[in-house]
């Protein structure tokens, strides 16, 4: 069985390269355009693990992963955190907020595939 990678991001261009490439090394993705989104899809489907970006309308990452964080199935489900911004004060509202792992954007296909089979085991 296939684990499932949730993708939240409002660029089309990281989703669908997100997408791609993790779907290619053999996970299923469900992708979302932004937080409100993402919290609804990482509430009411089975996913092992999520990519949230930072800037996005409705609600951003930060604000994402602090309401994921309420709820008991997010229990165990790593957070990895995409942003272009990479200070400390940043990375550590992220880790407090939740979040399990850090990627600064751009990022590569192979940096991907790193953290995500080092999240999943």
């Amino acid at each position: 069985m296939s684990r499932t990678v949730l993708a939240v991001d409002d660029s089309p261009s990281v989703r669908c390269m997100v997408s791609m490439t993790l779907r290619e090394a053999g996970y299923r993705v469900i992708k979302a355009t932004d937080g409100r989104e993402g919290l609804e899809k990482a509430l009411n489907e089975p996913v092992d693990a999520i990519l949230t970006d930072q800037n996005m309308p409705n609600l951003d990452g930060l604000g994402f992963i602090r309401a994921f964080r309420e709820h008991p199935e997010s229990k165990g489900k790593p957070v990895i955190f995409l942003s272009t911004d990479s200070t400390d004060t940043l990375k550590q509202q992220a880790r407090e907020a939740g979040a399990m792992g850090w990627m600064v954007k751009p990022f590569t296909q192979p940096q991907l595939l790193a953290v995500i089979k080092k999240v999943l085991g």
